[in-house]
């Protein structure tokens, strides 16, 4: 007769986030890093280039979500 499968306890460590959660953020912070740069190029104004990276990074996680799937 097989043994039963052991469940995990409650106190076992588990990561801090998924890989999904990992890959869509990084490729995130790249999409805003690069929005960034080419703002910055083209007004020279830093502050617009943070925003429009900072904007740019946050509308394109939802995207990412949906595009790499889960």
């Amino acid at each position: 007769m097989p043994e039963p499968t052991p469940t995990p306890s409650p106190d076992a460590s588990r990561p801090l986030l998924t890989a999904h959660a990992a890959i869509v953020m990084l490729a995130a912070a790249l999409v805003g890093a690069v929005a960034g740069v080419l703002t910055g190029y083209s007004t020279g104004n830093t502050a617009g280039a943070v925003l429009a990276g900072l904007g740019a990074a946050g509308l394109s996680v939802p995207i990412l979500h949906n595009l790499i799937g889960s």
